[in-house]
């Protein structure tokens, strides 16, 4: 708009330059309408339902945390995060006390559900072992060296997703 231009507003068939039309009186909560109210409210929306279960990729979690333990993971945990997020239903975080070690159970995990006919869609961070992914759809596991899972605190920063502990 250029500097010449003046604002135009048009409110109730009226239209001002440079101002705000007059608003009416007696609208919602000014006090001139019929009851306490001035006019209906708006019903407060209901709080979003559940997302639906997803056994399948439940399944497919507690098949991943079962198979970092065989390597001997530390602190596996599975979060549900139906409905937080887009990308994935559940997450499996486990550590290990070593990069090679990190390595080792990306390589057993990737092996194990080859062999059944699952391949990851992809995978990061082997090179390092330090924090590898590996992404499975609707299951993205976070493999990390002890140090560097403190670091990141993703436990901290989906401390609302239910979370199940694998002992």
């Amino acid at each position: 708009m250029s500097p010449s231009r003046s604002k135009s507003t048009r409110s109730a068939g009226r239209t001002t330059r440079g101002k705000a039309a007059p608003r009416k009186r007696g609208g919602p909560g000014r006090g001139g309408g019929k009851g306490a109210g001035g006019g209906p409210r708006a019903a407060v929306p209901a709080k979003p339902a559940p997302p639906p279960p997803n056994p399948a990729a439940l399944a497919l979690a507690r098949q991943i945390a079962v198979l970092c333990q065989d390597k001997k993971a530390l602190d596996v945990s599975i979060l549900d995060v139906r409905g937080m997020t887009s990308y994935a239903d559940y997450l499996v975080l486990a550590s290990g006390e070593s990069d090679r070690q990190v390595t080792a159970i990306a390589d057993h995990i990737d092996e194990k559900l080859k062999a059944q006919g699952v391949r990851p869609l992809g995978s990061e961070g082997r090179e390092t072992g330090t924090w590898v992914l590996l992404d499975y759809g609707e299951v993205v596991v976070h493999l990390f060296y002890t140090e560097v899972r403190a670091s990141y605190d993703l436990d901290g920063l989906w401390a609302d997703a239910p979370r199940e502990k694998v002992a």
